[in-house]
C-alpha cells in the first residue's frame, strides 16, 4: 500500500561524519584520469611492476588445492603461514618477532584506522612529522586528536624535540624510509635517538614502512622495530612490492595491543580476505621477492634520476627539492609567495598535475610546497611535464 504524502527523510549525520573530508589526493586523481594529463600526483606504484603471471599461477594453485579453505571465513588476525612469514622476515639476531605479534589488515590504511580506534580519544595528543602522510592524518582525524607537529629538517624528523612535545601524548607516527611526501630518510643515529626518547617517555612509536624495500643505492637502514620491539609498532604493506589491488598490509605490535586491534577489526570487517592472503603467501614463500624487488628498484631509480635531471634543467632559481635515495616521491619548496593549490589549477591547463603540499601538514600548512611522484611516468614524459611546470613557476617569480 502506497503511503500518502510521506515525510522526507531527515538525514542526521553524526558529528564525526560531519567532520569527514575527501582526500585531496583522491580528488586530484579524478583529474589525472584524463589521458592528456602528465600526472605526478598519485602515490601509485607502476603497473609495470605488477607480477601478473606469478599471481595468476598462485590464484590457480590456491583455488585448485585449497579452494574451500581460501573461500571461507578466516581468523581475524590473519592467515597463519603468512603471519609466520612476516614475523620471520622482520626478526633479527637481537629482536625475535613472533607470529602472534602480527595482524594482517585490509591494506595498511586499515591498520592506521584501527590504531586510531584503540589509541586515540577526543583531544588526545598525537605527534606527527612536518609534513606527514596525508592518509594517516585523515585516518587519525576521525577520532578527534590534537595533532602536534614535530619539527623536521632535510634529515627528517628531529628527535630531540620529542622529549618536550611528547609529554602526555598517545603516540608518535613516523615514516623513516623515503617518507611520503618528502622522500626523506631518517639516519641510523636519529632512529636510535627517537627510539630511546620514546622509550623514556613510554610513548608508543609507530614506524610506518611501506617504502623501506625500495632503496635505490644501498641496503635499507635498520628498522626501529629491531631497536625496541616492545615499544615500536611496525606497519608494512604488500602494495608497493606486489600490487595495491590485493589490499593487504600488516601491523606488528606487542600482543596486548594486537588483541585490542583484533577486537576493533572484528567490528569492522571480521577478517581480511583469506583468499588474497593465501595467494600472497603462495607467491612469496619461496623467495620470489628477492628477485622481484630489485627490478622495481631499478625502474624507480631510473625514473627518479630522470626527474632530478629535469628539475635541475628546467626549474628556476629560488626553488628547492629533495633528492630521495629510494621510494616514490620528491618534495618541492617554492618561493613563499607562490600558492601551490592555485598553481595546480594553472598546471592542469598545461596538462600537468601534482599534489599541493598544504594537506600534508597536521597544523599550519606550508602552501608553497608540493609533492611530485615519478614512478608511473616514463622519462620522456617526465622531462616534458617538468619543463612545462618549470616555465609556469618561472612566470611567477
Amino acid at each position: 500500500m502506497k503511503i500518502e504524502n510521506p515525510t522526507p527523510l531527515q538525514w542526521r549525520f553524526s558529528e564525526r561524519a560531519q567532520k569527514l573530508q575527501s582526500s585531496a589526493i583522491r580528488e586530484i586523481l579524478k583529474i589525472t584520469m584524463r589521458p592528456e594529463i602528465i600526472s605526478f600526483a598519485g602515490g601509485l606504484p607502476s603497473p609495470a611492476t605488477f607480477p601478473v603471471e606469478r599471481l595468476k599461477v598462485a590464484f590457480d594453485k590456491v583455488l585448485s588445492d585449497q579452494g574451500k579453505v581460501a573461500l571461507q571465513y578466516g581468523p581475524t588476525d590473519g592467515y597463519g603461514p603468512l603471519r609466520e612469514w612476516v614475523a620471520n622476515s622482520l626478526s633479527t639476531d637481537g629482536a625475535k618477532i613472533n607470529a602472534n605479534q602480527v595482524m594482517m589488515t585490509s591494506g595498511s590504511q586499515q591498520g592506521l584506522d584501527l590504531l586510531g580506534k584503540v589509541l586515540i580519544d577526543e583531544g588526545s595528543k598525537v605527534l606527527v612529522e612536518t609534513p606527514s602522510y596525508l592518509g594517516a592524518l585523515q585516518a587519525f582525524s576521525l577520532y578527534g586528536p590534537e595533532f602536534v607537529s614535530v619539527p623536521s629538517d632535510d634529515g627528517g624528523l628531529m628527535p630531540e624535540t620529542v622529549a618536550t612535545l611528547g609529554q602526555g601524548a598517545r603516540m608518535l607516527y613516523a615514516l623513516p624510509n623515503f617518507q611520503n611526501p618528502t622522500g626523506r630518510t631518517l639516519s641510523v643515529e636519529r632512529r636510535q635517538a627517537l627510539v630511546n626518547i620514546c622509550a623514556q617517555l613510554g610513548l608508543p612509536l609507530i614506524e610506518d614502512d611501506p617504502y623501506g624495500a625500495l632503496s635505490y643505492r644501498a641496503e635499507p637502514l635498520p628498522k626501529m622495530l629491531s631497536m625496541n620491539p616492545g615499544g615500536v609498532i611496525y606497519m608494512g604493506s604488500f602494495s608497493k612490492i606486489l600490487t595495491p589491488g590485493i589490499r593487504l598490509g600488516y601491523v606488528v605490535a606487542p600482543r596486548a595491543l594486537i588483541e585490542k586491534m583484533e577486537q576493533a577489526k572484528q567490528a569492522t570487517d571480521l577478517h581480511t580476505s583469506q583468499l588474497t592472503q593465501m595467494v600472497v603467501y603462495e607467491t612469496i614463500k619461496d623467495g620470489f621477492l628477492d628477485q622481484h624487488i630489485p627490478t622495481i628498484r631499478k625502474l624507480y631509480s631510473d625514473q627518479c634520476d630522470a626527474m632530478l635531471d629535469a628539475l635541475q634543467t628546467y626549474f628556476p632559481s629560488g626553488v628547492s627539492w629533495t633528492r630521495p635515495e629510494g621510494g616514490m616521491f620528491i618534495w618541492v619548496t617554492l618561493p613563499k609567495h607562490i600558492d601551490s593549490t592555485k598553481l595546480l589549477a594553472e598546471a592542469v591547463e598545461q596538462h600537468v598535475a601534482f599534489v599541493p603540499g598544504g594537506p600534508f601538514y597536521g597544523n599550519t600548512p606550508e602552501q608553497h610546497t608540493l609533492r611530485l611522484s615519478f614512478v608511473t611516468v616514463p622519462p620522456a614524459k617526465i622531462r616534458d611535464g617538468i619543463e612545462k611546470l618549470g616555465k609556469l613557476i618561472a612566470s611567477k617569480i
